[in-house]
């Protein structure tokens, strides 16, 4: 599987899909944690904007890294899809001669 490698400062789109017995399911609750190479993790929640529902079942969340190295995510879905799936990506370092 190829590594996910993006510039500083990409805008990169974390998304989801939520099933159940492979139909597109709406959890009660939905959050995402990302964790940034220095370790540090910053969860975002479904409603007030933090987290996008695009349509039944589907999620995303923006975010805009500046920070070089390995990124990770981890959706939580809670109450009616009870589910987690994570993933990373990559930043690369910029080195400008």
């Amino acid at each position: 599987m190829p590594d996910n490698l993006y510039d500083p400062g990409s805008k990169i789109r974390l998304s989801v899909r939520f099933t159940v017995a492979s139909v597109l399911t709406d959890p009660t609750g939905v959050s995402v944690k990302v964790k940034d190479p220095a370790g540090v993790v910053t969860t975002y929640t479904f409603g007030g904007g933090q987290v996008i529902k695009d349509s039944a079942g589907n999620y995303h969340r923006d975010i805009t890294p500046a920070t070089p190295g390995r990124w990770y995510y981890r959706y939580i879905g809670t109450g009616a899809v009870e589910a987690t799936t994570e993933d990373s990506f990559r930043v690369r370092q910029v080195v400008i001669p």
